[in-house]
């Protein structure tokens, strides 16, 4: 399930009035690459949740991409918090779900240390990362996530960055769907669905992977970009080079 939806509005010099999720690094677009590495790890089925411009998003990929079936979710709130495009897609969900922000630039082991999780709920997190400003971090205790935030207010024993990766396993989805329905019921459209999440946190076990030591890099802002170019992509190559 990939969260596409939004506008990128401090992107828009990059993305020519495109979605974020079509920006290209290194030639090649961000959703491209999402897209691909998917089906190499032999998933047959993925979900776009879409909003601004989706027409344009439907007319580059269509149905099938790289061999994966794809089907189209709408947000027509898409300029409010990405807790309605949750929402949207939860209601889709009836199987182990693996969401996914759009707007990641990552190393493929990443999605694999995921995906290979022990816990049948995680979220990937960079253990190297240190807060700074705007980083969302994944808040864990005794083995646990208990908060998903920009604002670190509780104690905990692991933190790092999240990267917006996040598997739920099928048992889960009833407590995701409610939490995230809860918001919806009581008109907290604006809000990002990280925060939304901290009830599902108190209600179910989810783990975590650290996957510090792997590139990868969050698109949001124009220097994001310039930096993925100069530094990220040329790491993600030598990484590649050394796993191959």
């Amino acid at each position: 399930m990939i969260l596409a939806a939004g506008v990128g509005k401090r992107l828009l010099k990059f993305s020519q009035g495109r979605p974020k999720c079509l920006i290209e690094i290194g030639g090649r677009s961000l959703l491209d690459r999402y897209l691909q590495q998917l089906a190499e790890y032999g998933i047959r089925d993925a979900t776009l949740v879409v909003g601004y411009q989706q027409d344009l998003l439907r007319s580059v990929y269509g149905p099938n991409a790289y061999g994966l079936n794809l089907d189209y979710l709408v947000n027509e709130d898409y300029e409010q918090g990405n807790v309605k495009s949750l929402w949207i897609a939860s209601q889709c969900m009836d199987s182990d779900t693996v969401i996914m922000d759009a707007d990641v630039l990552f190393h493929p082991m990443i999605l694999r240390r995921l995906l290979d999780s022990s816990h049948s709920t995680a979220l990937a997190m960079d253990e190297t990362v240190v807060q700074q400003g705007e980083e969302c971090m994944v808040v864990a205790r005794e083995g646990r996530v208990v908060a998903l935030t920009k604002q670190v207010t509780m104690p905990y024993d692991q933190i790092g960055e999240g990267l917006g990766f996040f598997k739920v396993h099928v048992s889960h989805l009833p407590c995701l769907k409610a939490v995230i329905g809860a918001c919806i019921e009581r008109g907290a459209v604006h809000m990002e669905y990280e925060d939304a999440l901290v009830d599902f946190f108190a209600q179910v076990v989810v783990g975590y992977e650290m996957i510090g030591g792997y590139p990868w890099i969050e698109i949001d802002f124009p220097e994001d970009v310039m930096r993925a170019e100069a530094i990220i992509l040329p790491q993600l190559a030598m990484a590649m080079d050394n796993t191959a």
